[in-house]
């Protein structure tokens, strides 16, 4: 069955502006590179999803929020000034530099393509629906932050629940910032795992995600955060996916997967600091697909971040590959070559000793709720 990837070309809207980290030059850049290299012949086939509507933004979205972000980034597409308070509703990674492009039209783009991600497999017209552009991790019911305004990781799996009532979903998060948003919505809730795998949070934004952070309530240990030490690399993912994500996957025994994060977690990308290459993210892919057997295959494949460009098309690809099971010998150019050749000082990948001592200190925090760590 072939695997569905959502896009459309208005998602090259979600851009901040001239000289801003997040524009939407991403969007070109990958759907070129896909369609160049990777022609569909049964593996795969575009789907073109309407936008989400604001009755869809509200089950993750207080209505304020919607009507504030709706005027301000419409102003500001229009390069006028719109009244209210920006820093309520907003951080300053989501201000718009000099004139931006129609960035919560895109925002919509991205929930209406979830929806349809989960419409597709539930509705048993495909195993794999990846949308391009999600993961909007950060942002919050009331708030964004990030480079995110509304977060279609949570809309994914409130709309599982609202619409066809599963209560086992599990969400991976492999992007190298902590899911804080993500976490908000379900840290106390029993019927959404929710498994973090970023990088040490004393190292970069947004400062959340440690091992003790773990739910609330009833969500008590349906909460993983397992945070990578710096420049962790190929080994320590492996270990971290057979000894905390797999597991406790075959544990918790998920009707569907959400997996959501983009090339950032590379040793080149230039707003974090952990050590994969291009060839350990078709394994992320191939250890989801693996998963994934446990709930008939199903996966929803959010792939949004990374800010290196050059980097980017190539890890996005490999994600797509591994968790699509599509056959694609990654053949990296030269200057590819170049760019990922591991610094001495990284070569050793951190690993066993400092992955280790995360991996026991999650089992520690988590080994009263699941009989996998005791």
């Amino acid at each position: 069955m072939a695997s569905a990837i959502m896009y459309r070309e208005e998602l090259k809207e979600y851009d901040y502006g001239p000289g801003h980290p997040f524009q939407g030059d991403r969007y070109k850049i990958f759907p070129q590179f896909l369609k160049k290299n990777l022609a569909a012949d049964g593996n795969y086939h575009i789907v073109v999803a309407e936008p989400g509507n604001t009755e869809d933004l509200r089950l993750i979205c207080e209505q304020e929020y919607i009507d504030f972000n709706y005027g301000f980034y419409k102003a500001a597409n229009l390069s006028k000034e719109f009244p209210g308070d920006f820093f309520k509703y907003q951080s300053q990674d989501n201000k718009p530099i000099g004139t931006p492009g129609k960035v919560e039209e895109a925002a919509r783009i991205i929930i209406g393509q979830a929806k349809a991600a989960c419409d597709l497999i539930q509705d048993g017209k495909t195993k794999k629906a990846i949308s391009i552009g999600g993961g909007m991790h950060h942002a919050k019911s009331n708030s964004g932050e990030g480079f995110c305004i509304y977060n279609d990781v949570a809309f994914s799996a409130r709309y599982l629940q609202h619409k066809y009532n599963l209560d086992r979903i599990l969400i991976l998060d492999t992007d190298a910032h902590a899911g804080n948003g993500t976490c908000d919505y379900f840290y106390n809730d029993p019927k959404v795992l929710f498994i973090d795998l970023h990088q040490d949070p004393r190292t970069l934004y947004p400062g959340s995600g440690f091992t003790d952070q773990n739910g609330e309530g009833e969500g008590k240990g349906f909460t993983i955060n397992v945070p990578l030490p710096i420049y962790s690399g190929r080994e320590s993912m492996n270990q971290v996916f057979e000894q905390i994500v797999m597991p406790i996957a075959e544990e918790f025994k998920p009707q569907i997967i959400i997996r959501n994060g983009g090339s950032d977690p590379h040793v080149c990308d230039g707003l974090t600091n952990l050590g994969l290459q291009i060839k350990d993210f078709q394994m992320i892919g191939e250890k989801v697909k693996e998963m994934a057997e446990l709930c008939d295959g199903k996966v929803i494949d959010l792939i949004g971040s990374g800010y290196n460009r050059e980097i980017l098309p190539y890890a996005w690809l490999a994600l797509v590959c591994g968790v699509a099971d599509i056959e694609y010998p990654l053949v990296l150019p030269e200057e590819i070559n170049k760019l990922e050749k591991i610094p001495s000082y990284l070569s050793v990948d951190r690993f066993p000793v400092d992955i280790l001592s995360v991996i026991g200190e999650v089992k520690l925090y988590n080994k009263q709720y699941w009989q996998c760590f005791r």
